[in-house]
């Protein structure tokens, strides 16, 4: 069974890792709010990438913890990205962090940062055990 999990090639682990992100923040975001958005599935794909990146790249030398907190800098990142994009620019109104303290721009504040901090320990799990199961070939060289 494993082995026809095996993935050899960069482009469809890329591309599998980007939708397990995307359909696992949409799936999470829609137990807690109700509903999605499409954007957020873009979102939620870069995020998860960028969490495989910084875990397969600091893995042994950073603890859980330190990859916890950078991945949490990636999601907000990506998520003021985003909100300038689908909010701001384009009126989407997808979100709507200024009720929030110390928000930025109503599109990404520390309450948040620490809700990404807590999920990114499970995404880091989730993200060794899908390296684990496609086998012994990395999207980081």
């Amino acid at each position: 069974m494993i082995s026809m999990l095996k993935i050899n090639s960069n482009s469809l682990k890329y591309i599998l890792f980007f939708f397990v992100g995307g359909f696992s923040y949409c799936g999470i975001e829609t137990l807690f709010r109700g509903y999605s958005h499409i954007s957020m599935l873009i979102a939620g794909g870069v995020c998860f990438l960028l969490i495989d990146y910084i875990n397969q790249k600091c893995k042994h030398e950073i603890p859980l913890p330190g990859r916890m907190f950078l991945s949490s800098l990636a999601i907000t990142a990506v998520e003021l990205m985003a909100g300038l994009i689908v909010n701001l620019w384009m009126h989407l109104n997808v979100w709507d962090y200024s009720n929030q303290p110390l928000n930025a721009w109503g599109q990404i504040c520390p309450l948040f940062s620490l809700v990404w901090f807590l999920l990114s320990a499970p995404a880091i799990w989730l993200d060794n055990y899908l390296q684990n199961v496609i086998g012994d070939s990395k999207i980081v060289e």
